[in-house]
């Protein structure tokens, strides 16, 4: 006969310190007290006559027991490379595309899976100027393991990548590849399956850090741009970087397109130099960087207008190597000594938000792609947007690219210790602004007119309140 209170005292206390945090177990072990609340106990506090519910304390007992090998928290991490073999032209934006000579770097699918015992979540990032819901849908229906809605997907923003829209042309053909573009789903579906192949039981450290030197300034007014870098970093129990998510808004246009190279510009050797100083694998995910938040690879020496304050830029490899490793060292050393988290809360909450397309130009790309876009018969597409929860973090998705007012006042309003937006994700339709700076001066008439429409800012502030409000 087992003692139950015997039992109940030990379970009260496990050996590891990640299963004494665990939700899960805490859950468990409260559904045992209620069912010895609810039951009949023999009066010398025994089981005698319940075998069932023996078992079940004895199961539970080895459980605890096992540590780390029980159910909790677990990261694995997933990587192909999506370089075109031989090389397509790059696509800056829409136009035409830009033929080119070489590569530097490897475009790349990276995935990074987090499952707790409720949910699993798949985060990726692709090395593309854009990755519209049309092609995020075909992957989402690769994976059918884990749920469509918890599956979020996005574009680094390298200006010298293929055209993943299928931009039309203006003369009945399009500027895309559709048979690359049919292979980036397959292999970032398959990023995704290497990732929940590789789960493993992690902690996870999450940080905020105010970035320091020469990376990133607005080019429409210098100062006006966020420093703050995220960093999501997942480690075994043993210490062993598993991997690194570096969330910052920046424009990866170094290179530009035009510089007839193909490559993932400053996010490689980002990318490479936090493997090389962290182990693990490295991605990123971009933030609120419309409007114009670009790398800072101006030469200071060499203004173009000194009355306006703009320079000449350098367009070299080594910019991107100087701007991608001080932003990768500014990342580790932001999340260097911070404490980690233990079996880390994991949610998912998405909605369907509609906007409409007030711009002709827009809509041409929805209307005549021949990647087909969804779209509804009042002229409006619909977007998914994610709010997730990971340990004291907040992340939320915008489907376009925020300008950064847009990205402050969403950080303000979020309700984590630290407060992620991964812009470009789910969707890639252009720039997002608030109604007040849509067509109001003569600086934003480009991101005016390349933006689905005055209120898009509106309902995406909206929305995203919403859904904050409700968590």
């Amino acid at each position: 006969m087992v003692n139950y209170r015997s039992v109940l005292d030990r379970l009260s206390r496990p050996t590891s310190p990640i299963i004494r945090g665990s939700a899960a177990y805490g859950r468990t072990l409260e559904a045992i007290l209620a069912a010895v609340a609810a039951g009949p106990i023999s009066p010398d506090g025994g089981t005698r006559g319940r075998p069932a519910f023996t078992l079940l304390l004895v199961g539970l007992l080895c459980l605890a027991a096992m540590g780390p090998a029980w159910a909790q928290f677990q990261v694995g991490m997933g990587s192909r490379i999506i370089t075109p073999d031989p090389l397509l032209p790059v696509s800056g934006g829409m136009g035409p595309t830009a033929a080119v000579r070489e590569k530097k770097g490897d475009l790349l699918a990276r995935a990074m899976v987090l499952r707790s015992d409720r949910q699993t979540v798949a985060i990726v990032s692709v090395d593309l100027l854009g990755f519209p819901s049309v092609l995020g849908n075909r992957v989402r229906r690769l994976v059918p393991e884990i749920p469509a809605e918890a599956i979020v997907i996005g574009a680094s923003h390298t200006h010298s990548a293929p055209d993943c829209y299928a931009f039309p042309d203006g003369q009945g053909g399009h500027t895309g590849d559709l048979d690359y573009m049919s292979w980036v789903c397959r292999e970032a579906a398959a990023a995704i399956k290497d990732a929940l192949g590789a789960l493993q039981p992690a902690s996870l450290r999450i940080a905020t850090g105010e970035v320091q030197g020469k990376i990133a300034y607005n080019y429409y007014a210098p100062d006006l741009y966020d420093r703050r870098v995220n960093v999501i970093q997942a480690v075994t129990a043993e210490g062993t970087c598993i991997g690194t998510l570096v969330n910052f808004a920046i424009h990866p246009e170094v290179l530009g397109a035009d510089a007839g190279i193909l490559s993932p510009d400053l996010i490689g050797p980002l990318r490479d130099r936090i493997e090389a100083q962290a182990g693990g694998l490295a991605m990123f995910m971009n933030g609120a960087q419309g409007g114009m938040i670009t790398a800072d690879n101006r030469d200071l020496d060499n203004p173009s207008d000194t009355l306006r304050g703009y320079w000449h830029d350098r367009r070299t490899w080594d910019e991107c190597v100087r701007i991608g490793q001080q932003l990768a060292d500014e990342a580790l050393r932001a999340v260097k000594d911070v404490p980690l988290q233990h079996d880390p809360r994991l949610q998912c909450r998405s909605r369907a938000v509609r906007f409409p397309v007030e711009s002709a130009q827009m809509w041409a790309v929805v209307a005549h792609s021949p990647l087909n876009y969804p779209r509804n018969e009042d002229q409006s597409i619909t977007s998914q947007i994610n709010l997730l929860t990971l340990g004291n973090s907040q992340i939320l998705t915008i489907p376009g690219e925020a300008l950064p007012n847009i990205g402050f006042y969403l950080k303000r309003k979020m309700r984590g210790q630290h407060n992620l937006l991964f812009g470009l994700t789910n969707d890639a339709f252009g720039y997002i602004l608030t109604r007040v700076d849509f067509h109001s001066f003569p600086r934003y008439e480009y991101v005016s007119r390349v933006s689905l429409g005055e209120m898009t800012g509106e309902i995406l502030i909206q929305e995203a309140l919403q859904m904050i409000g409700e968590q």
